[in-house]
């Protein structure tokens, strides 16, 4: 396990002295101060922080939802001045529409793409296949369970054939057992898809079981503490050594030290 940057094959997203500053009640609020971070080409990269860090507007300007900010966003080289197809997005809520079934909601990514009615057919099953929902394409959200339904919101980000996937706690409403379990489903598509994927998350665990590395931020103003690499085989063992080692690490970086047992050095 290493505590710095790994170095990049490719770099997918670029943020360079990156800055934020909101005006609330009368006064200026500093949400993020001089970020600096580098995505790999296939890196899958978690951001962790105490609420109210800054990590969700860091990903909502990458995303290209909000321009107003210092520093510069790149991806592929070219500066990020909007929303776009190529950087699909995933939030905590899956943002269905409960009138549509799955297969169409998933078709909503490549309404205007100027596909043949049977490539988009193909493309969308294609999609529902990869989140494992085959046979639910003609269910409505209402009859899914909160996980299935959030496998439909990522079957829809992928179907629009992104470059860069940008999760914003996505797991955040599950129960613990969904929870396990698409994540498992995720790193599946990683692997299969080799899509660079940033992720934030407050869960500890989850970044460690996917990601390469993971970014710590700090407390107001939201800085980059510490980047973490993750040098573990998948599939990754939560219980093992070197996976509470990495654990042990972050929640020191987070204030919580004493989560390590009594008599235990820090990794």
């Amino acid at each position: 396990m290493s505590t710095h940057a790994l170095p990049t094959r490719g770099t997918s997203l670029a943020l360079h002295g990156v800055g934020k500053v909101y005006r609330a009640h009368g006064r200026d609020v500093i949400a993020l101060e001089n970020v600096t971070l580098e995505l790999g080409a296939t890196e899958f990269v978690s951001i962790v922080g105490h609420s109210g860090c800054g990590k969700s507007t860091l990903l909502r300007l990458a995303a290209g939802l909000d321009r107003d900010h210092s520093g510069k966003i790149s991806f592929d080289g070219h500066p990020v001045t909007g929303p776009s197809l190529e950087r699909g997005i995933i939030f905590q809520e899956h943002r269905l529409f409960p009138w549509l079934t799955v297969a169409q909601n998933v078709a909503l990514a490549v309404h205007h793409a100027g596909l043949a009615p049977a490539g988009k057919q193909a493309l969308v099953q294609s999609r529902i296949d990869l989140v494992g929902l085959t046979g639910f394409e003609r269910a409505f959200p209402h009859q899914l369970s909160g996980g299935m339904s959030q496998r439909v919101a990522i079957a829809r980000a992928l179907t629009g054939s992104p470059r860069l996937l940008l999760l914003d706690e996505p797991f955040g409403a599950l129960d613990a057992f969904n929870r396990l379990y698409i994540q498992q489903e995720l790193q599946k598509i990683w692997q299969q898809q080799r899509l660079p994927m940033l992720l934030v998350t407050h869960d500890v665990e989850e970044a460690i079981f996917l990601s390469d590395r993971v970014v710590v931020m700090s407390p107001r103003p939201g800085r980059i503490q510490r980047i973490v690499d993750v040098r573990l085989p998948h599939p990754r063992d939560r219980t093992s050594a070197e996976f509470v080692a990495v654990k042990r690490v972050l929640l020191d970086e987070l204030g919580y030290h004493a989560a390590r047992a009594p008599g235990r050095a820090a990794a």
